[in-house]
């Protein structure tokens, strides 16, 4: 997508701390991942070798898409977050989580972010046992 913004000089973007994740490839191996850029991943045969092989990567589709004139989007820890976002659901499945929420005798929103917050940290806990 292209953008309408001001461009800030690609060694800006070069120099922002974006987040890696590393995980224990199924295959062998390790694949590595930046989330934050779509489409940026490598692998590797060691933990280390995926880490150098995303830096190459890195590089390569800041470089790329600056090029390109594309949105290049900022790590996570520079975003702004409001603590808000919205969802479209099923009115089924809307209905559930109130029915859930009013069992548990909380609002919808803090039964949601209770429910979130374990799948995140299940998640976590999961991503932390590969390494």
């Amino acid at each position: 997508m292209k953008t309408q913004t001001e461009c800030r000089p690609l060694e800006y973007y070069l120099d922002l701390g974006y987040p890696i994740t590393l995980e224990v490839a199924p295959e062998g191996g390790y694949f590595v991942e930046i989330e934050d850029l779509p489409g940026c991943f490598s692998q590797g045969d060691t933990a280390e070798e995926a880490l150098e092989m995303i830096k190459e990567a890195r590089h390569l589709w800041l470089e790329s898409a600056y090029e390109d004139g594309l949105d290049i989007p900022l790590p996570r820890e520079e975003r702004e977050y409001s603590g808000k976002f919205f969802i479209r659901a099923p009115k089924s499945l809307h209905r559930r989580l109130d029915q859930l929420a009013n069992r548990e005798g909380v609002s919808l929103n803090q039964y949601l972010v209770v429910t979130l917050s374990r799948v995140v940290g299940h998640e976590d806990a999961r991503k932390t046992k590969l390494r």
